[in-house]
């Protein structure tokens, strides 16, 4: 196990001895004799990387009982002057600090609420990227709701001395539907090697009906898993991207499962909600966890199954620092836990291809014929001369107007608004905004243009470039497509689902629906056909991540369809529209990894983007440059007198470059710049910061500005 995770960028768990029991050292006794010592090693609850380790506490006689691993403290900083807040990770006899120990300030509640296996999970997810274990920590243990956890407390003070309130449901394990009886092996098979634990799983391409509700396939399949878990006496995580998948499948293991055994951790809830679901995860007994991409790091009791639903989706990668994904958050909890782990999506990431590549993980696939093929227009017989080259192709508009008397037909586009750009009418260059100098864009027919950036309304524009005062449309967006098909299909409903408006179902009967990437409402019944557009526009974008990103966009609006039902790709040829065809997506992710393998480019290699003032950058990336299989891009320019730089480094350099670049961090955080006398104090910025596994050096800089996120160009939202 050990060559395995060291040759995919995972260091291999502490090892344990056999039998023991998967925690942190015991801890002495809470009944310790008096006058013996009892140290308290407390993780701070703060982002400095200095303080990034466990101090030294000592324990005072009236705290015994109550400081136990786990529970959340107040400590001293002597240095400081002040009390900060901390988690005791474990309790130790004998202090590893020569000095004189402080003693430990109050413990703030008795709910252990950092678990061992959390604890273990979020070190060493923030050691692999050069972050903070408290940073993590915070992610995953919501803020304390005072109520909730008293009323938490004394339920479970009350049921502590009967074991039946803890026992495991009695459910009936459910067959998994669409796959063949042998598909998954013994994936869920506690005795079983853990190479034939771990799949890459195909999900199923239509949608079907669950107690009633419609949704995708892939919300069924998650459900079965987990109560299968849940009937073997094991809990079961699952990870899904946004609001919209937890509550498919929360209701799809409703359907399965008694609704007690479901926790939900996401952060769609109120926060009372959600601190209440993580609390009953700290229970002694099997449970369903549903959330979203911290979910793999939530406590579990006997941990038996990890599933991620669309680990390719961006919502899956951490935005707050360290910025772990989710994706290796489940690679690692898997390697320490033993448990199954399944990556389930209709388009494989480029980084679960590797894993498949690399044998970590075995692929599995719908069984039969349930494999979803999407026509590209241009590779159709009979497409006539220049109608073929319209943004809808006339084969396109047969097929959507035979399909609406069937029942409701998707058009995904690229764009949401009226028109997505906005260009000069003399000199045609790209109309931008006077404050940020952002791409302007026409959200409605009619309304006065606004900023994509900031949001500021162009009243008074005129051109920078030439000083014209009028302007043109380019290209259209949903609202615009909506008008366009309204007139071509008078009678028929048109509903709009964006970012703005989201739409989470439709109803049987003749209505067209437009939405944009990530926003596709689901439809009693299935779509009777779905159109892809700008397919062209789309695939333009700068990106490394471009091509497997459109074929997921793809692939997923085309998994709503009903399983008889055509699906049209419009503006796409060569191999990808070959592999579509096909209905063998994972085609263009081997393709995409070995192109990206023979440039150096993650996932083949891994990279950490360095970013900060010069000076500081040029020494951390210096430093790493020296080790061998390790080479730095840049620095390029940030604005605000920063740069960036990417590293570039193998996986089994891993761990030394995340030392050297913690080592950097500590460093810059510490160092302190002399003051000129007389002059006045001012904040100071951080001098550098790291980032492991960052898509966003790779993107186009035109697009957006530096971290800014579009997320009204889609319909995605976290919850």
């Amino acid at each position: 196990m050990s060559a395995e995770l060291d040759g995919l960028g995972l260091e291999s768990a502490p090892s344990r001895p056999t039998g023991s029991s998967p925690t942190v050292p015991s801890p002495a006794s809470p009944t310790a004799p008096r006058g013996q010592q009892r140290i308290a090693r407390v993780l701070l609850d703060s982002p400095l990387p200095q303080l990034d380790r466990l101090f030294d506490y000592r324990v005072p006689e009236s705290l015994m009982e109550a400081a136990v691993p786990g529970v959340r403290v107040t400590v001293p900083l002597r240095a400081a002057g002040r009390q900060a807040s901390g988690y005791i990770v474990e309790i130790a006899d004998a202090q590893s600090f020569e000095g004189v120990l402080s003693e430990l300030g109050d413990v703030v509640s008795a709910a252990r609420v950092l678990d061992p296996a959390v604890y273990r999970l979020i070190r060493r997810a923030a050691d692999r990227a050069a972050g903070t274990a408290s940073d993590l920590a915070r992610l995953v243990v919501p803020t304390r709701q005072v109520r909730v956890e008293k009323a938490w407390l004394a339920a479970q003070e009350a049921v502590s001395t009967s074991a039946e309130d803890h026992a495991p449901p009695q459910v009936e394990p459910p067959a998994l539907t669409g796959y063949a009886p042998d598909a998954f092996g013994r994936l869920l098979d506690t005795d079983a090697p853990e190479h034939e634990r771990r799949i890459a799983l195909t999900a199923i391409a239509h949608p079907v009906e669950v107690a009633g509700r419609w949704m995708p396939a892939a919300a069924r399949t998650l459900a079965e898993l987990a109560s299968s878990t849940i009937a073997a006496g094991r809990s079961a995580i699952i990870a899904v991207p946004d609001y919209r998948d937890v509550e498919h499948v929360a209701h799809a293991l409703a359907a399965l499962i008694p609704v007690e055994s479901i926790a939900r951790v996401d952060a769609g809830q109120s926060s009372a909600d959600r601190y209440r679901g993580f609390l009953r995860t700290l229970e002694p007994r099997p449970l369903a966890i549903l959330g979203t991409r911290a979910a793999p790091a939530a406590p579990a009791h006997e941990l038996g199954l990890i599933a991620l639903w669309d680990d390719g989706d961006t919502l899956m990668a951490e935005q707050h620092a360290p910025g772990v994904h989710a994706r290796d958050l489940a690679l690692l909890r898997q390697s320490d836990a033993g448990c199954a782990l399944v990556l389930a999506a209709h388009a494989r990431s480029t980084e679960v291809q590797r894993l498949v590549e690399v044998g970590y993980v075995r692929p599995v696939a719908p069984a039969g014929r349930r494999r979803r093929r999407i026509t590209p227009t241009a590779q159709q017989v009979g497409a006539d001369g220049p109608a073929a080259q319209a943004r809808i192709p006339s084969t396109a508009w047969r097929a959507v107007r035979e399909a609406l008397d069937a029942g409701p037909v998707l058009v995904q586009v690229s764009r949401p608004g009226y028109a997505p750009r906005l260009a000069c009418t003399e000199c045609s260059e790209t109309a931008r905004c006077r404050s940020c100098r952002g791409p302007l864009a026409l959200r409605r027919n009619g309304t006065a243009p606004s900023c994509q950036w900031c949001g500021a309304l162009a009243i008074d524009w005129a051109c920078a470039t030439c000083e014209s005062t009028r302007w043109r449309t380019v290209g259209r967006g949903s609202a615009r497509t909506a008008d366009e098909l309204g007139r071509a299909f008078p009678g028929a409903r048109i509903v709009v689902s964006d970012g703005d408006t989201p739409v989470r179902s439709v109803a049987a009967g003749r209505t067209v629906v437009v939405a944009t990437r990530g926003a596709e409402p689901v439809a009693e019944g299935g779509y009777r056909a779905v159109l892809l557009l700008d397919g062209e526009r789309m695939l333009a974008r700068e990106s490394l991540r471009v091509v497997e990103d459109c074929v997921r966009w793809w692939c997923t609006a085309a998994a709503l369809a009903a399983p008889d039902a055509h699906v049209l790709l419009v503006g796409v040829g060569g191999a990808v529209a070959q592999a579509l065809a096909l209905g063998e997506p994972e085609r263009v992710a081997a393709a995409e990894l070995a192109d990206r393998r023979a440039l150096r480019f993650p996932p083949s290699v891994r990279v950490a983007a360095i970013a900060g003032e010069p000076a500081a950058v040029a020494r951390a990336s210096a430093e790493v440059a020296a080790l061998e299989g390790v080479d730095v891009l840049g620095p390029v320019e940030l604005g605000d007198e920063r740069v960036r730089a990417i590293v570039r480094f193998d996986y089994g350099r891993g761990d030394e470059v995340a030392r050297m670049l913690k080592a950097a961090l500590v460093k810059a955080a510490t160092s302190r710049v002399p003051r000129i006398p007389g002059s006045p104090p001012r904040r100071r910025s951080v001098p550098l910061r790291v980032r492991f596994d960052d898509q966003e050096p790779f993107d186009d800089p035109g697009g957006a500005p530096p971290g800014a996120r579009t997320a009204a160009s889609s319909g995605r939202m976290e919850g």
